[in-house]
């Protein structure tokens, strides 16, 4: 069906990618070994005095299949599928050695997987989205990630509200950054167009995060007002935000 994040409301079918972000003294560092990956269904059913949440093994990944996407960065993607997978509560545990001659140690992770997002009405999808995002002033030289928050803009009644909050929460989501200039002849837009409808990976509910480098070694901005603007699409509806306004300055 699709791959989706891990606050993405997966289904079963769906594959879901597993990160694990690691720093050292506030830098992104990698450790010296991972050995695997454990995921435990919280099964209802087998809670017990000594197993209070019912945590039973259901898959183990071993390190040969955790990729290492950039330093500090791991994540697994794990296939849900049917009948293995079922709707409920789950707990992804990584085995990780820190540095080396250390003992092992485990951090524990959770996901959850969602029924299937059925919804009925008279109308297909008309209603829109508000799109925004922080902080829209950044200093010349900053590593900062956007915060981009998608709002339904529908009528308040709860069942079309929580619809349209999911269509937010699983729809792809990108980005694009052009440099604002207001003479500027039509030739030199592609010239100004600095991102291009670039996916936004991380995404958690109704937000996603996309990581701005502003130094010479990333987009190299220079002082100025930048337009930002989200592209979001969802069955045959492309949802296009307005231009929001950014500025770098120094």
């Amino acid at each position: 069906m699709a791959t989706k994040e891990r606050f993405q409301n997966p289904v079963v079918g769906d594959d879901i990618r597993l990160k694990l972000f690691t720093y050292n003294s506030n830098n992104r560092a990698d450790f010296f070994s991972l050995e695997k990956v454990e995921i435990y269904f919280l099964d209802p059913e087998a809670k017990t005095a000594e197993n209070l949440d019912g945590r039973t093994l259901f898959q183990t990944i071993e390190s040969d299949d955790i990729t290492r996407a950039s330093i500090g960065e791991y994540e697994i993607t794990v296939s849900l599928t049917d009948p293995s997978y079922v709707i409920g509560n789950y707990i992804d545990k990584w085995y990780v050695v820190a540095e080396e001659n250390e003992n092992t140690q485990s951090i524990e992770n959770v996901f959850q997987v969602f029924p299937d997002l059925w919804y009925t009405t008279p109308i297909p999808i008309v209603y829109d989205f508000n799109f925004s995002f922080t902080p829209n002033k950044i200093r010349q030289g900053s590593k900062r990630f956007i915060i981009i928050d998608i709002t339904p803009n529908v009528p308040r009644t709860s069942d079309l509200n929580r619809y349209y909050e999911n269509l937010a929460i699983v729809s792809p989501l990108k980005i694009s950054i052009e440099q604002k200039c207001g003479e500027c002849i039509p030739a030199e837009k592609d010239l100004r167009l600095l991102v291009d409808c670039e996916s936004v990976q991380i995404r958690e509910r109704t937000r996603g995060f996309y990581f701005l480098d502003t130094t010479e070694n990333g987009l190299d901005l220079s002082e100025g007002i930048y337009n930002v603007w989200f592209t979001m699409e969802f069955g045959e509806s492309i949802f296009i935000s307005d231009k929001l306004q950014m500025q770098i300055y120094n």
